[in-house]
């Protein structure tokens, strides 16, 4: 599969399946699964419980092997890497936000979007603070830098959630309900500055969710059922 030859393509899997289980209990989860995502787009999965949506999310984010097909990310076919070298590349290349935002609440905002950086260990201590200053003026926090993480809202932590995620300027952005946990007037809020983030940085955003609203309001929604992708 070539997939140097469009610069608009991040993530490229095809022939994707993936059992859990062993044996007689081995339950096929992901059937032939194949999808493609581009960049300054935002893709959306929805699906009853227990359809799939997450393992394909986890799998696409490198936390969890597929039984076959392939998986190319960036431009590099990911499916041969060891451990540590997926470790590296997801550290890079990939963001995650979750339902629930699993800040350390005793940092401060900034302190919470640093980590990534530090652990990446490329940005000395004056780069950091700039990029983590500019990552929460992006989602809209640029006057609560300082702030510890529980003296913030739900709402305003799952924007310091989204900047960690942006850290070390992934090329995708994997969320998991990310509005889940939030009421209607901060799901529509949180949305509109994971699109917005889409359209500036060129990244493509991937969001499994229940919510209707995000669904119509991506660009393209999956419907998964049984274990089968369709758009």
């Amino acid at each position: 599969m070539e997939n140097d030859t469009d610069p608009e393509l991040v993530l490229s899997c095809e022939g994707i399946h993936r059992f859990l289980g062993q044996d007689e209990n081995a339950v096929h989860v992901l059937k032939d699964v194949s999808l493609q995502l581009h960049t300054q787009r935002v893709y959306s999965i929805m699906g009853p419980s227990g359809c799939g949506k997450s393992t394909l999310l986890y799998l696409l984010g490198l936390l969890d092997r597929p039984d076959s097909g392939t998986l190319w990310i960036a431009g590099q076919e990911v499916s041969g890497m060891n451990d540590l070298e997926l470790s590296h590349f997801r550290n890079q290349e990939i963001g995650f936000v979750f339902q629930f935002h699993f800040l350390l609440k005793e940092f401060t905002a900034l302190e919470n979007v640093q980590l990534p950086m530090q652990r990446s260990g490329q940005l000395s201590k004056a780069e950091m603070n700039e990029r983590g200053a500019h990552l929460l003026d992006l989602v809209g926090l640029g006057s609560k830098i300082h702030r510890s993480a529980n003296h913030l809202s739900g709402g305003e932590q799952q924007r310091v959630a989204i900047a960690r995620a942006l850290a070390n300027g992934p090329r995708l952005l994997l969320a998991d309900e990310p509005t889940g946990n939030l009421d209607t007037v901060n799901s529509h809020k949180i949305f509109e500055v994971l699109q917005r983030i889409a359209r500036e940085t060129g990244l493509a955003m991937l969001i499994v969710t229940h919510n209707a609203q995000i669904g119509e309001a991506s660009d393209l929604v999956f419907s998964m059922k049984d274990g089968y992708l369709l758009d």
